[in-house]
């Protein structure tokens, strides 16, 4: 019974990534492609979230500091 796990484990690990490396037809770039393009604008929305975070964080900090 593992071994019929382990093998539907991996045949759709396979066709996932058979999936995103395929080429479109359209375009001729795949998924992964449209995501390496991507990158530089989805890591600077990261930062900048991830700078809003810190500075909500950091202020309710200071509160309850203030508060205690």
């Amino acid at each position: 019974m593992n071994l019929l796990k382990y093998i539907a484990i991996g045949a759709a690990v396979a066709y996932g990534i058979s999936y995103i490396a395929k080429k479109n037809e359209g375009s001729a770039k795949s998924i992964i492609d449209d995501l390496a393009d991507k990158a530089p604008d989805l890591v600077d929305k990261l930062k900048n979230y991830a700078k809003d975070a810190l500075e909500q964080i950091t202020d309710k900090a200071k509160e309850a500091k203030a508060s205690f």
